[in-house]
This record gives C-alpha cells, structure tokens and sequence, in this order.
C-alpha cells in the first residue's frame, strides 16, 4: 500500500532538532564559487563579494583575553540579505555557512522558535551562544509573540558575540508593517534592525530563468498509478491533506516528509484561507528543501464538472485576496517553489 502522509505523525526528539541545524538537502553543496550572480542585477554580485568578506573576519583569529572581553562589550554585528524570492538569499546564506570554521548552526525562523520551546529561552540561548555563527532563514512575521521571542533572542545572542545572519522578503524598519500596529512591537523590530548591516538583492527569480512559471497537473489516473510504482512515494487526497496538517506543528513538517521520494497530491484546488494556505507554504518550502518532486491532479470543477482528464495546470492556487495580503510575498514564493517541483514531479513521471 502506498504511503501517506496523512497517516505519519512526527514526534522529533530534542536530539533530533539540533540536528536538523544544518542547511537543507538542496543547499547542501552550495558554496560562493557556484552562486552566478545575475549580470542585469549588479547587487547580486555586491552581496557574493560582502559575504566573502564577512565570512573571512570570522575567520580571523579572535585574539586573547582583552580582545574577547572587548568584543563581549559590543553587541556583534549582523547581515540582513533582503530580497525577492529566488534571487539566491539562501545560496548565499548557506555558503556562507558553509564558509564559516567553528560552531556555527543554520535553521528557518520556525526552526528556531520551536528550540526555544522545547529547551526553554535561557537553555536555548546558552546553547546557541557557544556558537560561532547563527543563520536564520526565512525570517517571517506571522504571528508577534515569535517575532518578539526571536527580536530577543537576536538581541541575547549579539550581546554575546554571536554573528547572525539572516534573510528575508522585508526590510527591517518594514516588518510588521500592515499586519500588527501595536507600538512596542515595532520598537523590538526597530532595535533588532540597528544591528544588521541590510544587503539589498535584486533580480528575477532564478527558476523562471529556465521559463518554470506553471504549476503543472497531470491526470488523476496517472498520478495514482505512479504513486503505486514508485518506492518511497506518498499519496494524499489534497483536503484531507489540509486538515491533517492542521493537527501538526509546522516545525514537524520536515519530520513528516522524511523518507519521501516523491509526493503525489490528487483534487488539488484553490485556497481562500489564510489558516490552510500558510500551512500549505511550509509545507510546499519542506519538500522543496528537500528536493522532493510533487506530481498532482486537479479537482473537479466548483460547479461539479468533471476534474481536467488531461494535462494543465493549477491556476489561482492562493485567491487574489490572499495574493494581496501582507503575506503576499510568502505566497508568491511558494507559487515559485511548486512549479520547479511539479517540473520534476512531470519529469519523473516520464
């Protein structure tokens, strides 16, 4: 019988999260000399050329008691790598990990506040602070109690030497904008944005320079035949999808899909609701960490029309009231990261 997602439910140990630390499968070979920056977007070669940089002053030596007691009087400095989504922020990001001698940890906003909460904020802290290098991908604002938490924890670990790197699709001084008002909210974003040096990338998303831009469907037929035949595959039913993933804990996702090859998703439709979509976001960035191809089929018409018996593609997978929300970029990047995968999901199926 082939698997399903909906049926596993991840329960990661502590161990297992610290080592999940580490860049995801794709990134993992990822270094400065293969990140080939955009000759139209001159920024991009900028950010390769600072990030080098930045890596070669953490790899000088740190000097004796006088100089360790200096550096712990100043708050450590920081860059933001701001950006649209697939400009190469988290090239960049990993090879700079991968750069860096020493400590050093590398996980996603929810990676992080999920440490907290299962070792506790002073715990956490005395255990990232042993570190070197603290790279924070994706950092997002979907909910201002993480987002303070996180402010804190930045604050913590720079007091104590630790150089954080992070990136996202805001400016600093612009989180939380449109979303929450309460002033001490943006007074912790502000103070946290004093100690990054901010690196503005421009450019077109790198996957739609190989022209991927449509989420490709395939036939109903052939998506679950093909689940049947390939080791490792899962297939879900697309809502009942949506419902499980409502009973797991977004920092869980990567556990869920441990061991999947291949993710088959039939009756695939639009969303209209912040609750399920965001969920599908994390999801759709877990499976493209790991490179896993999704092959899916779309639902039937809402009138009660018969599903496509063809190809197509999904069109309108997040509503235009989604699309225009303060999440917006969160959504249009996972609009990006199913098209690549759907291409390898239809390349498999070959």
């Amino acid at each position: 019988m082939t698997d399903s997602l909906c049926d596993r439910r991840p329960e990661p140990t502590l161990e297992r999260l610290l080592a999940d630390l580490v860049p995801p499968p794709r990134f993992a070979e990822a270094r400065l000399v293969t990140y080939e920056p955009d000759p139209a977007h001159p920024s991009q070669q900028e950010a390769k050329e600072r990030i080098g940089d930045f890596a070669d002053s953490l790899a000088r030596p740190r000097g004796g008691f006088l100089s360790r007691l200096r550096r712990r009087s100043e708050p450590a400095r920081g860059i933001y790598l701001d950006g649209g989504f697939g400009v190469g922020k988290t090239h960049l990001l990993t090879s700079l990990f991968h750069e860096v001698e020493g400590e050093k940890v590398y996980g996603t906003f929810v990676e992080y506040t999920d440490l907290v909460g299962a070792l506790g904020f002073q715990k956490a802290v005395d255990l990232l602070g042993t570190s070197r290098l603290v790279c924070i991908d994706e950092f997002e604002l979907d909910d201002p109690g993480d987002t303070l938490l996180m402010t804190r924890l930045i604050r913590e670990l720079s007091d104590r030497g630790v150089a954080i790197v992070a990136t996202s699709n805001t400016l600093p001084d612009a989180l939380g904008e449109g979303r929450f008002a309460a002033q001490d909210f943006l007074r912790e974003i502000q103070a946290m944005a004093e100690r990054f040096e901010v690196l503005r990338i421009d450019g077109e998303d790198y996957r739609r320079r190989d022209g991927v831009s449509e989420i490709a469907a395939l036939p109903e037929a052939e998506v679950r035949e093909h689940a049947d035949a390939q080791e490792g595959a899962t297939l879900d039913e697309f809502d009942p999808l949506l419902t499980h993933l409502t009973r797991v804990h977004p920092s869980r996702y990567g556990a869920l899909i441990d061991g999947v090859a291949a993710a088959h998703l039939v009756g695939v439709h639009g969303l209209t609701h912040h609750h399920d979509a965001l969920r599908f976001v994390v999801l759709v960035d877990r499976l493209y960490d790991r490179e896993v191809p999704v092959l899916l089929s779309l639902a039937a018409a809402a009138d009660g029309g018969a599903a496509p018996a063809g190809d197509g593609v999904l069109e309108e997978l997040f509503s235009a009231e989604l699309l225009r929300s303060g999440y917006r970029k969160k959504y249009f990047r996972a609009l990006s990261r199913l098209a690549s995968l759907a291409r390898d999901g239809r390349v498999l199926s070959r």
